[in-house]
C-alpha cells in the first residue's frame, strides 16, 4: 500500500490529466457521459433486485441496495471515466498542490457534471423506452418511493446527506489511490458503497437516474421542481464531502504538499523496489 505522501502523487497525476482532458472536449464529454450511464447502471440494478424485496416486507432491502450498487463505481474506475463526485475530491486536490489552476479545475468539475447528466439522462430514455420497470412491479414500486422520500427532505438533509455520501464515495477512491492490486480495490469499493446506500445518503449523480427515470417513466414525485432543488442541494454537499473532508484533510494530513514536494515524492517512489511499495 502506497503512503498518504504517495498516493497524494497520483492524485497530483489525476488532477493534470482530468484538466488536461479539457483539450479534446469530444473525448472528456463522451467519458463523462459513460460515467453518468454506469451510475445509472447502479441505479436501476439496485431497485431491480432490491425493490421485490421491499415490496415484500423484506429488511434486506437495503443490505442488497448498498450490495450492489457498488458495481456502479467500479464500472468507473476500471472501465474509465469522468465522474463529477471524485472530481470534487480530485480537482481540490491538484489546485491545493498547485499543478492545476483553479478556474482550469472550475471548468473541468463543471464540465463533468453536466457530461455526467447527458450520460444519465441517456441512459433513463434506453431504461424507460426498453420497459425494464413495467416487467418488474416491485422496481417500480421502489422507484416511486425513493422519489417520494427525497421529495420530504428539507433542504439541509439533502445537504448533509450529500456530504456524508460524498465522504464515503470520495473514501473509495482515496484508498484506491493507496492501493495497488485490483482486487483490494473491488473490496474497498463495495464496502464504502454499502456504507452509503444502505444508510439513505444523497449521491447527485446516481439522482440524475432517479429523476430522469422518474418522469420519464410518470412517476409522481419526480418533477423539475424537485430535481433542481436535489441537483443544488445534493451537488453543494458532495462538493464539501468529496473537497473538504477527504481531499483538504488528506492533503493537510500529508504535509500540504506543493509542485516541488509532489515531484520530489514522485521521483522517490521510482526508486522504491516493487516488493517496498505494497
Amino acid at each position: 500500500m502506497l503512503s498518504i505522501e504517495q498516493a497524494l502523487v497520483v492524485q497530483c497525476d489525476a488532477a493534470a490529466h482530468k484538466v488536461a482532458g479539457l483539450r479534446t472536449p469530444a473525448r472528456f464529454v463522451v467519458a463523462g457521459m459513460l460515467a453518468g450511464a454506469y451510475l445509472g447502471i447502479g441505479v436501476v440494478l439496485m431497485i431491480s433486485a432490491a425493490g421485490p424485496l421491499t415490496a415484500a416486507g423484506s429488511g434486506a432491502g437495503k443490505l442488497v441496495s448498498g450490495a450492489v450498487f457498488g458495481a456502479a463505481l467500479t464500472l468507473v474506475l476500471f472501465a474509465g471515466g469522468e465522474l463529477a463526485t471524485s472530481s470534487m475530491m480530485t480537482l481540490p486536490q491538484g489546485v491545493l498542490m498547485r499543478v492545476v489552476r483553479p478556474m482550469r479545475a472550475l471548468v473541468a468539475l463543471i464540465a463533468t457534471f453536466v457530461s455526467n447528466m447527458g450520460g444519465a439522462v441517456a441512459f433513463s430514455a434506453l431504461i424507460a423506452g426498453a420497459g425494464v420497470l413495467h416487467s418488474n412491479p416491485g422496481a417500480e414500486a421502489m422507484l416511486g418511493d425513493i422519489l417520494a422520500a427525497k421529495a420530504h427532505e428539507l433542504p439541509m438533509e439533502l445537504f448533509l446527506r450529500g456530504i456524508l455520501c460524498n465522504v464515503l464515495v470520495c473514501l473509495a477512491i482515496w484508498m484506491c489511490a493507496r492501493l495497488t492490486s485490483d482486487g483490494p480495490k473491488i473490496a474497498v469499493i463495495l464496502l464504502a458503497i454499502l456504507a452509503f446506500v444502505a444508510s439513505g445518503f444523497e449521491h447527485v449523480v446516481a439522482n440524475m437516474t432517479t429523476y430522469s427515470l422518474g418522469m420519464m417513466t410518470g412517476v409522481e414525485h419526480a418533477t423539475w421542481e424537485h430535481f433542481g432543488a436535489n441537483m443544488l442541494w445534493v451537488g453543494l454537499g458532495n462538493l464539501v464531502g468529496g473537497a473538504l473532508l477527504v481531499g483538504v484533510a488528506y492533503w493537510f494530513i500529508g504535509g500540504s504538499p506543493r509542485r516541488a514536494v509532489v515531484a520530489d515524492v514522485a521521483a522517490g517512489a521510482e526508486r522504491i523496489p516493487a516488493a517496498e511499495s505494497h
